[in-house]
């Protein structure tokens, strides 16, 4: 990921100026739009199955929560927003034209090469500022696992290294297998 030459801007004015964008999508971190960087064939069909994975989960669960992939914003603080490569938003439902998610309960990123620093340490620590906010699912594929954070009720949080079976999700009250997230 490069950070441009911008002004630092809020995340409403980063939307504004994100949008506007011919090519390319971006993150905003500390108040600076950072390019993100093309993405092989294995990262996409992973973001796709962690989507279809949580959409799924959430339809045999019939919670009022929605899976997302790629595109919705979560919101930090006034200067930062990330782009997961999924989510899972529960509640009242984000406008049809919002860009951001209002609530998001669990999210996914799938590592690569060029995010992996980031995925376990910048965002692990963003991540978990937004209060709505109960898991992390990092995707390995070159280790084939997943790396799942949970903050608990006291606000700390446990990490849990998964390569095979169930990921119980409470909240929102699903489970999705480990299997379905690697394919």
């Amino acid at each position: 990921m490069n950070s441009l030459a911008v002004k630092r801007m809020s995340v409403a004015e980063f939307l504004v100026w994100a949008e506007a964008q011919e090519k390319g999508r971006f993150e905003l971190i500390d108040g600076q739009p950072i390019a993100m960087a093309p993405e092989r064939v294995e990262h996409v069909e992973a973001k796709l199955n962690a989507a279809n994975a949580l959409a799924a989960a959430i339809g045999r669960a019939g919670i009022p929560c929605k899976a997302y992939v790629d595109g919705l914003a979560v919101v930090v603080d006034g200067s930062t927003s990330y782009l997961p490569d999924a989510l899972v938003n529960c509640g009242e439902p984000p406008a049809r034209a919002a860009m951001i998610a209002p609530n998001p309960v669990i999210v996914v990123e799938v590592l690569s090469p060029s995010t992996r620093g980031i995925d376990s340490t910048v965002k692990l620590a963003g991540y978990f500022r937004v209060a709505s906010l109960a898991h992390y699912l990092i995707v390995d594929l070159g280790q084939r696992h997943v790396v799942h954070y949970r903050k608990q009720a006291d606000g700390t949080v446990t990490v849990t290294v998964i390569a095979d079976g169930e990921i119980a999700l409470e909240p929102p009250g699903i489970s999705v297998g480990v299997s379905s997230l690697l394919a």
